[in-house]
């Protein structure tokens, strides 16, 4: 295989930066589109303190089985220009969006054989753009199918169940102040205890329901929660698969964390940074490659085998 840097235009203009990664021979080939989780991430899933290390390996693995990869650095991230605690969760989605009509129109790339992988909030706009006609297959990694703010509070039910239970009732009491004091800005930032929150971001992820989008995918669907995912509910998989109409596959893993790591002890954020001296499950890329590769050729024209 071999990357290439390439930029993509921005329905506003601005340029997002990125690495397509192209398998070996000639193309042109199938494609998958990268959508990474929220923060402030670069092409591969990084941030200064936290690096997930997602991107590649899951490039790599696709790049064996014959399909390019693109991801993207984010908003005000790496060689990306802007602001990212400006950058709404809508914005996020259109930037997704014009990357994938960035990555059809490309002639070394198959426009009726380009899939989407997203994990958690990228997972959401997954769901969004499943539907697109350039669209022929879904990978949706920890991604959650209820309102925005159901979501977010079983998050932080799940978060803080690893708090002394003395100081639960009064950070459950301060998280639910700034929620509806988030709720009722109309700025792009905000502070919280004094640090600076993207509330625009925010604010639409809290309305944003994913059901609809869902209910509309008619490609192929393959979901996977872990089971010791303690951001996004496993039991969401369920509405998954109730919702979209067509060929959906749904596998809880039963050690996979939301780091798409296993790990076979109690789920905690403390474990976090454990988790990510390890490399993302081997299985589950295998799962994921092996999967697309049989969707996407699917559509292969006969004088192509």
């Amino acid at each position: 295989m071999r990357d290439v840097d390439l930029t993509v235009t921005a329905d506003d203009g601005l340029r997002l930066a990125g690495t397509l990664t192209l398998p070996a021979g000639p193309g042109p080939h199938p494609a998958v589109l990268l959508l990474h989780a929220s923060g402030r991430l670069d092409r591969d899933a990084n941030t200064a303190r936290l690096r997930m290390e997602y991107g590649s390996p899951m490039a790599a693995a696709l790049a064996k089985d014959g399909i390019a990869t693109f991801r993207y650095d984010r908003r005000g991230v790496g060689a990306t220009p802007g602001d990212w605690r400006a950058t709404g969760f809508t914005d996020n989605r259109r930037d997704a969006g014009a990357a994938l009509r960035a990555l059809a129109a490309r002639p070394d790339i198959r426009a009726d054989a380009v899939g989407l992988i997203g994990h958690s909030e990228g997972a959401v706009h997954a769901m969004s753009l499943g539907a697109r006609p350039e669209v022929a297959a879904v990978v949706l990694l920890a991604g959650f199918a209820r309102l925005g703010e159901k979501a977010l509070r079983w998050q932080a039910g799940m978060i803080a169940r690893d708090l002394p239970s003395v100081v639960r009732p009064f950070l459950r009491a301060f998280a639910v102040r700034q929620l509806a004091r988030i709720k009722a800005t109309g700025t792009d930032v905000t502070r919280v205890a004094g640090m600076p929150v993207n509330a625009r971001w925010l604010r639409e992820l809290l309305a944003h329901d994913p059901r609809p989008d869902l209910a509309n995918i008619r490609v192929p669907v393959l979901a996977i929660t872990g089971g010791k995912d303690i951001q996004v509910d496993p039991a969401d998989l369920d509405e998954i698969r109730r919702l979209v109409p067509g060929d959906v596959e749904a596998h809880r893993i039963a050690d996979l964390t939301h780091l798409l790591r296993r790990d076979p002890g109690r789920p905690s954020l403390r474990s976090y940074r454990r988790q990510l001296r390890r490399p993302v499950d081997a299985e589950l890329l295998a799962q994921v490659s092996g999967w697309l590769a049989h969707r996407l050729r699917e559509t292969e024209p006969a004088d192509r085998h």
